[in-house]
Order: C-alpha cells, then sequence, then structure tokens
C-alpha cells in the first residue's frame, strides 16, 4: 500500500455477493473498490492492470478458482495482497490457500467490521484469519508435527543430488500425475515440470516415468 486508501479487487462468481461487498467496501472512509471480477481469470487479468493493494478472493469461481488465482496474483503482482472471503473452512482449502499465497482467510459469515478490520490488516502486511480458521491451521500444524518425515524431504535426504523442486515433482510422478497434473499442483508451467523431469531422470540414471515411480516406491 503506498497512500491512506486501500485500493481492493473484489473477485466472486455470484453477481449478488459481489455487488454486496462492493456496497459494503465502498463505505469504508479509507477503502476504494478498484475493480470487480466474476471468475478467477478476470481476477488476474484486473489485478495486472490496476494494482491493488488486496484482492477480497473467493475459491470457488470457474475458469479459474481462487487458489489458482491466488498463486497467480502472487507471482505477478507482488506488491497486493490476497484475502480470502469463501463458504469453505475445511483443512484442504485453508492450506491450498496459504500455499498459493494467500494473507488472509475469511468466511462469508464474517461481520462488516470483521471484513473491514482484515483488508487494513493484509494491507499493512499483516496476516489475519477467522477464529475457526485459525484454529484449524493450528490444528493441522500440531498432527503434522508427529507425522514421519514428508515424501520430498525423504527423497532428498536418499537423493541429495535432488533440488527441493525435483523432489516435489518426483513425489507427484510418483504418484502418476502427468505433467499438466504436476504443474497444476506446484502453480508451475508445463515446459518447467518436463525440465525438472529431464533434470530428474539424469540423476537417478533412469530411463522413463517406470523407472522414476519404482525408485520412488522402493
Amino acid at each position: 500500500m503506498t497512500d491512506e486508501i486501500i485500493r481492493v479487487l473484489v473477485a466472486d462468481d455470484q453477481a449478488i455477493v459481489r455487488d454486496g461487498l462492493v456496497t459494503v467496501l465502498d463505505l469504508l472512509p479509507d477503502v476504494a473498490v478498484v475493480g470487480s471480477a466474476a471468475d478467477g481469470e478476470e481476477a488476474v487479468a484486473l489485478a495486472v492492470s490496476t494494482h491493488p493493494d488486496v484482492v477480497l478472493m473467493d475459491l470457488r469461481m470457474p475458469r479459474l478458482d481462487g487458489v489458482g488465482a491466488t498463486a497467480r496474483i502472487v507471482a505477478d503482482v507482488p506488491g497486493t495482497a490476497v484475502l480470502v472471503l469463501t463458504t469453505y473452512a475445511d483443512d484442504d482449502s485453508i492450506l491450498a490457500a496459504l500455499r498459493a499465497g494467500a494473507r488472509g482467510y475469511l468466511t462469508k459469515d464474517a461481520g462488516r467490521s470483521e471484513l473491514a478490520a482484515a483488508v487494513r490488516a493484509v494491507a499493512r502486511g499483516q496476516s489475519t484469519f477467522a477464529a475457526e480458521v485459525g484454529a484449524r491451521i493450528v490444528g493441522a500444524a500440531t498432527a503434522a508435527a508427529s507425522v514421519p518425515v514428508a515424501p520430498a524431504a525423504a527423497l532428498i535426504a536418499r537423493f541429495p543430488e535432488l533440488t527441493p523442486r525435483e523432489a516435489d515433482v518426483l513425489v507427484l510422478v510418483g504418484e502418476g500425475l502427468g505433467n499438466a497434473e504436476i504443474a497444476g499442483r506446484l502453480f508451475i508451467g508445463v515446459s518447467t515440470v518436463k525440465s525438472h523431469v529431464n533434470a530428474i531422470f539424469a540423476k537417478l540414471g533412469v530411463r522413463d516415468r517406470a523407472q522414476a515411480v519404482a525408485l520412488v516406491r522402493s
């Protein structure tokens, strides 16, 4: 944020919700709505063209969902903070949004004051979460502490010549994912996945994916 007015972009595929959010935000003296998007692709395009301070992002949208849109906005417009506002508060949705780079996460039962406070917080560079979301994050972190070494970390321990990203790719190859699926999961380009796969084959001395999968599962 470069001045006192927080410039906000709203992304939600439901017109009545989108218009309602714009109305609520326009009533705040320190907020200016610079655009609204009905899907993830439009949200990315508007973020690139308007450079908002905050994007208020729904998760379930057509063409490109909120997680994918968040990842692209964080990569393409690094000065913009993404604040998720969604109906969903399950662990998978929360973790996917955070991994994509979201700075905050609210559910749609948030009140006006909570929404306003969250927008201001993420615009200042802070993270903010609804109470139930924060509890889930703590629960997930606590559970993760008792889980054995992650597959990617285990692969690096076995094959130290791999980079962390190559290990991530190899784990997904081992799960049977194709290049496009891996690209979508890791938010990278298909050509980048191909480069990583070729590097993995060369470093591990395997000829194809079948040999790589056998190595992962051995």
